[in-house]
């Protein structure tokens, strides 16, 4: 079993800044890849950014790729988010899948959090 709880999320001004965290507990944790997902109102729930157990692998979505920025330390994930725009909004819900970050791109993983809320105004 592998519990995840987000924080970070909030109101920013599109252009600013946002970290978001995801503490992930549990006896096998270090072994799961990270990732986060978001889902705007309406929206189907899509891929944002993942990290391996190791951390030596990340994969992104065009759409944030060179604006957010995934990182590890042992059993947390963050997601850097810079130059915020309004289409990111959503709720980033941290996941985690025991096999690979390209799962965890392709939307299947094996645990998820409850989510954080992220909304930027322009």
């Amino acid at each position: 079993q592998v519990r995840l709880v987000e924080s970070g999320g909030g109101l920013q001004q599109a252009g600013g800044s946002l970290r978001l965290s995801c503490a992930a507990s549990g006896p096998t944790v270090s072994s799961y890849a990270l990732g986060w997902l978001r889902q705007a109102p309406g929206q189907e729930r899509t891929f944002v950014a993942a990290i391996s157990s190791s951390g030596g692998n990340t994969l992104y979505a065009g759409s944030v790729r060179d604006r957010f920025t995934i990182s590890r330390d042992k059993n947390t994930v963050y997601l850097q988010m810079n130059s915020l725009r309004p289409e990111d909004t959503a709720v980033y819900y941290c996941v985690a899948d025991y096999y690979s970050t390209s799962r965890l791109q392709a939307r299947v993983y094996d645990y998820a959090g409850q989510g954080t809320q992220v909304t930027v105004s322009s």
